[in-house]
């Protein structure tokens, strides 16, 4: 079917090139090429429009597909249509041989195209099993960061092996690659040595995708700052902080410097407030009020919830209450909650609990007197 349009489609061409004989050769050419264009740009419109109504419903693989593609075949579309109208453009042989020559190199960077395209649909369609929006996303946070780490890798592959194959095109820099390869001696050390970054991030990204000391929207702390990974780029990654800051980090630092994980087994986290109380404090009455409290919180998880005498100074004791939560960020706001509770529960039913300093002064024995005014000896 393809082969018959085409052939209907360049006699066309043909026909309409002898019919404008008349102009000059570069506008007849232009005017072939632009109904081309038109027509193969309408040929994919009407396909895609026909795999659009196909793909209504909940066929969500063949909807990506259909997506995916979309852009990679226009573009064949078009270098079919150029290769069509060729022939039958009025254009003399070395203007040919170089529309010829462009077409191929064209059609190289297509081929490019569809294999990235392709991966990205394998990549896709395999992490539509997965979604972070679950209570227990473990499993899908490691294979989210594999599935992205290994596509950044092979474009990154892709991409060089189709800007060589384009640039072996060209007579001169095919015969320059030769000539270097025949003396890459120095010139190889010096391309290690300038290139020595780009490697070692894109090692230390395979490297992450395989070992994962971290993985897509884990809870880690680095640099004493704590957020959450929101993307693992080809040479480093972004850090979505509290605040909505964004960090970006070297792929490196994660495999040679330490860090903390806060989500590397599961998101379940145990979170710590401290109070500093005075000595009459009544540690069981706030041991009960703590469980009270978290027990009427949404954010506890029911797991963990203690309250312990960790420490005493000469002012006052320190309380810690140990509570567990389902990720960081509920942890985070369990803190907070607890602790504003307790301290106003201390405020209003034990104030005598909080922190006070005590001035007593106390009069030795032997300096005590019967009177208001000690006794004085009598004058000779």
């Amino acid at each position: 079917m393809l082969e018959s349009i085409s052939h209907v489609l360049q006699a066309k061409l043909s026909e309409l090139s002898a019919q404008l004989a008349f102009a000059p050769a570069w506008l007849v050419s232009l005017i072939i090429l632009i109904v081309a264009f038109a027509a193969a740009w309408l040929l994919h419109a009407a396909i895609f429009a026909a795999l659009r109504r196909l793909s209504r419903g909940n066929r969500r693989y063949f909807r990506t597909i259909t997506e995916a593609i979309k852009n990679p075949a226009r573009f064949a579309a078009l270098l079919i249509a150029f290769a069509i109208a060729l022939p039958t453009a009025p254009l003399s042989s070395e203007t040919q041989d170089i529309l010829a020559r462009f077409l191929g190199l064209a059609t190289i960077c297509w081929v490019g195209w569809i294999v990235l395209t392709g991966v990205h649909i394998a990549a896709n369609l395999y992490l539509l099993n997965f979604g972070l929006d679950v209570g227990d996303n473990l499993l899908a946070r490691k294979h989210i960061t594999q599935v992205r780490v290994m596509r950044r890798a092979l474009d990154t592959v892709v991409v060089l092996l189709t800007l060589g194959f384009a640039l072996m095109t060209f007579d001169a820099v095919r015969q320059y690659g030769v000539s270097l390869f025949a003396s890459a001696g120095a010139a190889g050390v010096i391309f290690g040595l300038a290139a020595r970054p780009l490697f070692s991030n894109l090692l230390a990204g395979v490297q992450l995708a395989v070992s994962q000391p971290t993985r897509i929207d884990d809870a880690v702390v680095v640099e004493n700052e704590w957020g959450n990974v929101e993307d693992i780029t080809f040479n480093y990654v972004v850090l979505r902080l509290w605040d909505l800051r964004r960090m970006v980090v070297p792929l490196s630092y994660f495999i040679e410097k330490p860090f903390q994980n806060w989500t590397r087994i599961g998101g379940d986290l145990i979170g710590s407030v401290l109070l500093y109380l005075d000595h009459t404090a009544p540690v069981d009455a706030i041991r009960e009020k703590l469980r009270e409290i978290v027990a009427q919180s949404k954010l506890w998880d029911g797991k963990v919830v203690n309250l312990q005498v960790t420490d005493c100074k000469e002012t006052t004791i320190e309380l810690r209450a140990l509570i567990s939560a389902n990720n960081a960020s509920a942890a985070w706001d369990l803190r907070c909650e607890v602790r504003e509770k307790l301290i106003d529960f201390v405020r209003r039913e034990h104030p005598y609990a909080l922190p006070r300093r005590r001035n007593e002064v106390v009069e030795p024995s032997h300096l005590k007197t019967s009177g208001p005014f000690p006794e004085t000896g009598s004058r000779n």
